[in-house]
């Protein structure tokens, strides 16, 4: 679904603006760089004595390779205590007396369990300040991994004198969904029905269709809305367009269709219930019916709004059709409703992708003379587009501007940044970025880290490679599938099989079911270095992993 953004409170585009917006319309190929070939790197040309602690008994390349670091971040990497998550100590608890709380419970956490009871039984006798703080920290490190998520969720509660807050229970029935463990879903929403006081909220059942529809259960998503009055929360507009919402956003829009004609008799609509159905209909291109739901809008009373228009211009802008976005925007001025920002930004977007990069930057000059001041979702797709033609020096002229601007680098900018700094195989730079946004409290995310691990999986530093799934897990970022998959892929393509293996079984032990592709890529690298043992090692976890999913 479009996202909803607010304009930035400035009042005008700065003389800085418009010097920067001349300097990159009049030089559109300025600053086009190609990746950087590693014979010709410059930032590390030497390997400093330091990088050889793990073993001075090994001097072959590719085990210098493994253990390399970028001497000027050698200090930041050291401070992090590197360890190789792939490989957990199992550590009695009166070794960990002196770690932090939250270092404690996941070192014991990440040990890897069959049953979510292994993982409460290994808690007992662990003396723990717990909070609401801690709970929800460990809840969000192990988000992508229900078993250790769930066994410290009943271990917690069974403790004397602390009780999941509504938030704990709310986070660990998404877990629950998130695995597709639906059962015991439904059993945490009716042990929240069984304390009262309010713990199902709108929230929770949110969390619950959001799943259901995500695992294409649409019509059990439709039945939890039919009875979620049963549950303390109303049967409302808010809770309908949230059902269609999450229907829609799973390619579902004939289900959110049918829920409308269901309800619009007995439920008071609102402007956003149709937005839901144009956005919805104008995602596979059935336009028309779009435009019919646009019409039967104004029969009901409400203006098709920017949004409502936007939706269009998104759908002919994934066409390329722009003939067709002019239309819109000519239709929009007749209506006196005016394109904002995220109107701008898709188009902008939509012509960069297309290759009209100067169009695309013609788009910011439109935008300055229409008054609608630039946010930080516009910079972020700016920043996308010029990094993408490696346009690296007009990237970092876009972001002084957006400082000038006063206008904050978010998560999103970030992430940009560092996934264009690896594009052109910068390492140094997207490393400094990732230092950065931990100097600023800015939080990575899953989106932060998989550009970087592509990048070091193709390089084949393994030191690093350990320091950065070490570096999310500290960042309450956890580990999902398509990790685990990424790091598979990457290091079979560099020949690093044994480390390949190694993830390949840390996915399946962690309930994840790898697609056939990664298995057959492993599996073909594999056969290629008569690499035998490892092969049926292989195949003996990818037959486990698929009679874990019946």
């Amino acid at each position: 679904m479009l996202p909803r953004f607010q304009n930035p409170n400035l009042s005008s585009i700065s003389k800085t603006n418009i010097k920067l917006l001349r300097h990159l319309l009049c030089n559109p190929l300025c600053t086009l760089t190609e990746p950087t070939p590693l014979s010709e790197v410059t930032e590390s040309p030497e390997l400093p004595n330091w990088v050889k602690f793990f073993d001075t008994k090994r001097p072959e390349k590719a085990d210098l390779e493994e253990d390399f670091v970028i001497p000027s971040l050698a200090d930041w990497v050291e401070a992090q205590k590197l360890r190789d998550p792939r490989k957990a100590a199992k550590r009695p608890l009166s070794e960990t007396a002196g770690a932090d709380d939250i270092d404690k419970v996941c070192r014991i956490l990440k040990n890897g369990y069959p049953s979510w009871k292994n993982p409460a039984q290994a808690l007992d006798g662990c003396v723990l300040d717990l909070s609401n703080s801690l709970v929800e920290r460990v809840l969000r490190r192990f988000s992508n991994e229900w078993v250790p998520a769930f066994g410290f969720f009943i271990w917690a509660k069974a403790q004397t004198g602390y009780t999941h807050p509504p938030e704990a229970y709310n986070s660990m029935v998404d877990i629950l969904g998130k695995s597709e463990n639906f059962e015991l879903m439904w059993e945490m929403v009716e042990e929240m029905v069984q304390i009262g006081g309010g713990y199902v909220t709108l929230d929770t059942m949110s969390k619950v269709m959001r799943r259901l529809a995500r695992a294409g259960r649409y019509k059990e998503a439709i039945d939890a809305f039919r009875g979620i009055e049963r549950f303390g929360v109303r049967k409302d507009v808010l809770s309908l367009n949230t059902l269609m919402g999450a229907l829609v956003k799973e390619r579902s829009v004939e289900h959110a269709h049918e829920v409308f004609l269901e309800f619009k008799e007995s439920i008071p609509l609102n402007s956003q219930t149709f937005n839901v159905l144009i956005h919805g209909w104008c995602k596979p291109r059935k336009l028309d019916i779009a435009r019919n739901t646009m019409e039967e809008m104004g029969k009901h009373g409400f203006r098709p709004d920017v949004f409502s228009y936007t939706c269009f211009i998104e759908a002919y802008c994934h066409d390329k059709d722009f003939r067709k976005v002019v239309e819109v925007l000519g239709e929009m001025k007749d209506k006196a409703c005016e394109p904002n920002t995220v109107t701008y930004t898709v188009i902008m977007h939509a012509l960069g992708k297309a290759r009209e990069i100067s169009k695309a930057l013609e788009v910011y000059e439109k935008m300055k003379r229409s008054g609608c001041v630039p946010d930080t979702s516009f910079y972020n797709s700016l920043i996308f587009l010029l990094g993408k033609a490696g346009r690296l020096k007009d990237v970092q002229e876009v972001v002084e501007d957006m400082t000038n601007q006063g206008v904050k680098l978010d998560t999103l900018t970030h992430n940009t940044l560092i996934s264009s700094a690896c594009a052109h195989s910068q390492e140094e730079a997207a490393l400094k970025l990732l230092k950065k946004m931990e100097e600023e409290s800015c939080k990575p995310d899953l989106k932060t880290y998989a550009p970087l691990l592509k990048l070091f999986c193709r390089k084949k530093r393994m030191r690093v490679l350990c320091f950065l799934l070490d570096h999310m897990f500290k960042n309450d970022v956890s580990i999902e599938g398509g990790t685990y998959a990424l790091l598979v892929r990457g290091l079979c393509s560099n020949g690093k099989l044994e480390n390949a293996c190694s993830f390949f079984e840390e996915m399946v032990s962690k309930g994840f079911v790898p697609k056939d592709s990664t298995y057959n890529m492993l599996i073909k690298e594999l056969e290629g270095k008569s690499m035998e043992k490892e092969k049926k090692h292989v195949e003996k976890l990818m037959l486990q992993a698929k009679e874990q999913e019946i």
